[in-house]
């Protein structure tokens, strides 16, 4: 597949896979979404994370699928904790999103603040946020959080999304 190229194809009718695989092609963060929820910890993985919405207020972002489960959940929590996933976390971060949701945190060390939110540890940076808003998108919400605190360590790489596979950052 490593130089593979196709044809401009037009999206009606298009096969999703290719359109998935178009996609894969932009790399980008990958970030956790957690925090307690009804006593247990709920987790979320984003591949559609977006910083610097806005400095003033400080705003993110991030797309989740309409057909989630961990989502309702999570809309509930007054924080929510993100921490953008470090190399760390590569070979936790397919267990972390899988549907079986008892298993995502076995293995995975956390930090829960007071308020609730759930952070990874030896993640570059954990950020704590409110929901601000949330607006349809097709078979996605977008969801706009308002940064309340911040830590940044970044003596812990970023992983990335690229291709499908979580490759991580070199300095």
């Amino acid at each position: 597949m490593a130089g593979e190229t196709t044809m401009l194809e037009a999206v009606e009718g298009l096969d999703s896979g290719v359109l998935r695989t178009a996609f894969s092609g932009f790399p980008c963060g990958i970030a956790a979404l957690s925090a307690m929820t009804e006593g247990a910890p709920s987790v979320l993985i984003a591949s559609s994370f977006t910083v610097g919405v806005s400095m003033e207020p400080p705003l993110v972002m991030f797309a989740v699928q309409k057909t989630s489960t961990t989502w309702p959940q999570l809309a509930e929590a007054p924080v929510i904790g993100v921490s953008v996933l470090g190399e760390a976390h590569a070979d936790k971060t397919r267990q972390l999103a899988a549907k079986n949701k008892a298993e995502r945190f076995r293995g995975v060390q956390t930090h829960a603040g007071e308020d609730g939110a759930l952070f990874l540890h030896e993640a570059p940076v954990w950020l704590s946020c409110g929901i601000e808003h949330t607006y349809p998108a097709g078979d996605h919400d977008i969801v706009v959080l308002r940064v309340l605190r911040v830590r940044v360590d970044f003596s812990h790489q970023p992983l990335l999304w690229h291709r499908s596979l979580m490759v991580p950052v070199s300095r």
